[in-house]
């Protein structure tokens, strides 16, 4: 034991103990202070195009209109409550930092060892490390034997660290809270707690609320436009009917009834819906959304920031290549399981087996055949040993009887300094082998193998091209032995060179595949990981982020990002070795460019980038609660090609909105032209108020809604991501609302006129005509024409057409509505204006 060990061998008092915890806190990371219901239900109304709607109804109210106000008001209702719920569950990041937390651990209070809650360490308490223990708090070893941590969750880095007391690299003699010991024991004195571990300063990270989304952005845009346009309608036409020397209080109402027929009331109505039946649809695909307006922010993403492990690649280490004196061979297979096998190059297949046979033996993983229904083998240990068994088991090798036959009499653990691990086994034969592995560093060298130099170099060379590809190479060495040494590290020279091999966490079959469908779709994928450099670099080239002939300069690591080497993080492709402060700063260079940002992960670390970013996407099996509460999209499969049918779908959620925009402000559009030019062509008071409400409700209600169903627009996903600062009418929208308005207007104005000409009822031709032309206009929209993906949008307007008749024929809506009853001569004009509301609305249908 060493000094430091027997000075904590007592440990704290408890008294001394609960006065720390009097002063520093309780080990638990705080959540944000909670914001109160009114206060989440007065944002959401603060909305410009709820505000709008607000003063809808109230107008509707004054003029007496209760039905239209009762839809309105629901309206509201359904959209607030949608987005105070969504808020709430988005919310929750930080106090998953709490749970993931050591529920217990033990310490040495009073010179014995102590079961106490994790919320009850603090600085200066010695706690005790085991197998399958999660690390309390921050803590500096001062006692250790074989301690192997799994610090992915913080660090994004694949493969367990060594830790010791006497440490090879800075940082390797300290474990940090809410890590897992893989292997071996230690004692610890705890150094932070709380919001100082590095739990709690992840935690700092995820308390920044985030931003608006693009959608979110582009609404509140479009509330304010309507918002004004609507004000000034009102001015306009109840100034004009006065000059007309039209009764105030009739254009009043009148003025009132445009208002409301300006704005699209059942927008957010269509917005909820679009999005929650592409959250559904998601659902189906394995991504769960937690946010709804992150179903259509993957739409617009342009830039993806991916992590590595699990992500990009399988999330398991595997044995790909072997190296012997006298041959190579590839190995196949993904996982623990045995399937896969493996080609020689040569026909040294005993040297092979050899190998394998000496990485099965100086190894302590295990593993467990699937037990769920995902059949997936399972690994207990370091998962490179558990690696290593696997190749063995391809080898056609049984790991168990091999045990069983070479029976362990000594071991010799690797540890961070020495970089190698030695066994010494019973033959069958009654002699004792000494196996060894490690570090080609640690082995390749003369004082350890009795090889010829010229072997020796060979073997490096092969190591140095191995590692350069991103593997992690390990040598194995044997030794027959006369007796058993006092020491197993007194084996370790005059061994026999068995070979290297070649371990990486192999990419999914998947990825590249994924990340080609993600450039034609003008999405740019980045890599951010914290593994190391090299293994970031051959990923990268496996799944096509960068050519074969880029060299170590094309991948950014993050000490350089910290050290302001990097000018502008937006030209690199490859991150490596960054912590949660540097992702932070990746994800902001990008949205200060102006790009969309997706950011996917599964760790701690990948949190607060999680939250930052305009969608967050987690592992849903494999991730962190930590990741699956920051996050907007939670991957049920872990699979990144869902994103991209996650992509699909938040386009086709977008292109929706907008068609419904042509539609609801064209068709508004047409009705402020017709009450605007009528009297120019004599019409007096072209359409009552009741009328406006009538044809407003038929056509913003129902057969509005139905437009959010709609399926997605073939070459969606062969066109780049719409620009982030792009507003919601641009690229052509508006100018487009304004050609449907006009033809809307002019068809039902020339069959009102037609309709007076031939002494007919003119207002309730122009009534009906108005209806007509939007349905038509409304149908000429779809992408797909005969498609049978969405039978609501025909049925409703079937729905709407029955209720515009019904105006006409029932003597109580003709009471309200102030109609008559039409002829078969009479609806020749309105079935004109529909067909030419249908032909316009057909001529450009691409690219909504």
């Amino acid at each position: 034991m060493t000094v430091a060990a027997c000075a904590a061998a007592h440990g704290l008092t408890a008294t001394e103990a609960a006065r720390r915890l009097a002063e520093h806190g309780p080990n638990e990371v705080t959540a944000d202070h909670r914001v109160p219901l009114w206060a989440r239900i007065a944002a959401q109304l603060r909305d410009p195009l709820i505000t709008v709607l607000l003063a809808a109804v109230a107008l509707t109210l004054a003029i007496g209109d209760h039905p239209d106000a009762v839809v309105i008001a629901l309206v509201i209702v359904v959209n607030t409550t949608v987005g105070v719920v969504q808020e709430v569950r988005a919310e929750s990041a930080v106090a998953a930092l709490s749970r993931l937390s050591a529920p217990a651990a033990r310490v040495l209070r009073d010179g014995e060892q102590r079961k106490v809650p994790s919320a009850g360490i603090v600085p200066g308490d010695v706690v005790a490390l085991a197998e399958g223990d999660i690390v309390p708090a921050d803590a500096r070893l001062v006692e250790s034997a074989a301690l192997l941590v799994d610090e992915s969750m913080l660090t994004g880095e694949s493969l367990p660290v060594t830790k010791a007391v006497e440490a090879a690299a800075p940082g390797d003699d300290t474990v940090r809270a809410g890590t897992i010991v893989l292997r071996g024991r230690a004692l610890a004195v705890v150094t932070a707690t709380g919001a100082e571990s590095a739990l709690g300063r992840v935690a700092t990270l995820l308390r920044p609320r985030p931003e608006p989304t693009p959608l979110q952005r582009r609404l509140a845009g479009l509330g304010r436009v309507l918002a004004a346009v609507a004000v000034g309608l009102c001015a306009v036409v109840f100034v004009l009917g006065l000059l007309r020397h039209q009764p105030p209080g009739e254009m009043g109402v009148t003025a009132i009834s445009l208002a409301v027929a300006a704005v699209p009331e059942s927008l957010p109505a269509v917005v909820t819906l679009a999005l929650a039946l592409g959250a559904r649809r998601m659902a189906a695909r394995h991504a769960v959304v937690r946010r709804l307006p992150a179903v259509e922010t993957l739409g617009s993403v342009s830039v993806l920031a991916t992590d590595k492990t699990g992500t990009l690649t399988e999330g398991r280490m595997v044995v790909e290549r072997l190296w012997t004196p006298h041959t190579t061979a590839v190995v196949t297979g993904t996982g623990y399981g045995p399937a896969g096998g493996i080609r020689l190059d040569g026909t040294a297949d005993d040297e092979v087996k050899g190998l394998l046979t000496t990485a099965a033996l100086c190894n302590d993983a295990a593993l467990r055949p699937p037990t769920g229904g995902d059949g997936e083998w399972g690994a207990l240990g370091d998962p490179t040993e558990a690696a290593l068994l696997t190749a063995a088991g391809k080898a056609g090798l049984d790991h168990e009887r091999l045990r069983e036959a070479y029976a362990r009499v000594a071991e010799a653990p690797f540890d961070s300094l020495r970089k190698r691990m030695t066994t010494v086994h019973h033959t069958p034969g009654g002699r004792l082998l000494a196996c060894l592995k490690g570090a080609p560093e640690a082995v390749l060298d003369p004082a350890v193998l009795a090889e010829p130099p010229e072997l020796l170099e060979q073997a490096r060379n092969a190591a140095a091209r191995l590692a350069a590809e991103g593997y992690r190479v390990l040598a194995l060495a044997e030794r027959h032995l006369d007796h058993l040494p006092e020491a197993p590290e007194e084996a370790e020279h005059g061994l026999r060179l068995l070979g290297l091999t070649a371990l990486a966490d192999p990419p999914k079959p998947t990825a590249a595949a994924t990340l080609a469908v993600c450039r034609d779709a003008g999405i740019l994928p980045v890599l951010v990981t914290g593994d190391h450099p090299a293994t970031a670099r051959a990923l990268a080239v496996r799944v096509g982020l960068l050519s074969p002939s880029a060299g170590p300069e094309a991948v950014v690591s993050g000490h350089a990002i910290a050290a302001g080497e990097v000018a502008d993080l937006t030209r690199t492709r490859v991150f490596a070795r960054t912590d949660p402060r540097q992702k932070l700063d990746i994800i902001q260079a990008w949205r200060g460019q102006g790009a969309v940002t997706a950011m996917t992960g599964d760790g701690v670390n990948d949190g607060p980038a999680l939250r930052q970013a305009d969608i967050g996407v987690a592992m849903g099996r494999r991730g962190t609660e930590v990741a699956r509460q920051a996050a907007d999209l939670v991957l049920a499969d872990d699979e990144l090609a869902t994103v991209v049918g996650a992509v699909a779908e938040g386009r086709r959620v977008y292109d929706n909105i907008r068609r419904f925009l042509v539609y609801g402000l064209a068709g508004g559009a047409a009705e402020i032209l017709v009450m605007l030019a009528g009297p120019l062509f004599g019409l007096a008071l072209p359409l009552r108020a009741a009328q406006i409400l009538w044809i407003n409700l038929l056509t913003h209600g129902l057969t509005g809604v139905a437009m959010g169903a709609e399926p997605l627009s073939p070459g969606a996903m062969a066109r780049p991501p719409r620009p982030s600062r792009q507003h919601i009418l641009g690229a052509g929208v508006w100018q487009r609302v304004l050609l449907l308005g006009l033809v809307i207007a002019a068809a039902a104005l020339g069959a009102a006129l037609w309709a007076r000409g031939s002494e007919r009822p003119w207002q309730s031709v122009l009534f009906v005509a108005l209806l007509a032309a939007q349905l038509g206009v409304v149908l000429g929209l779809r992408e797909r024409l005969l498609t049978r993906a969405n039978p609501f949008l025909p049925g409703a307007v079937l729905a709407s057409a029955a209720l515009g008749a019904a105006a006409l024929y029932l003597p109580f809506l003709r009471g309200v509505l102030e109609t008559v009853p039409l002829s078969w001569g009479d609806l020749a004009a309105p079935a004109v204006a529909g067909l030419l509301g249908f032909a316009t609305a057909r001529l450009r249908k691409q690219g909504i």
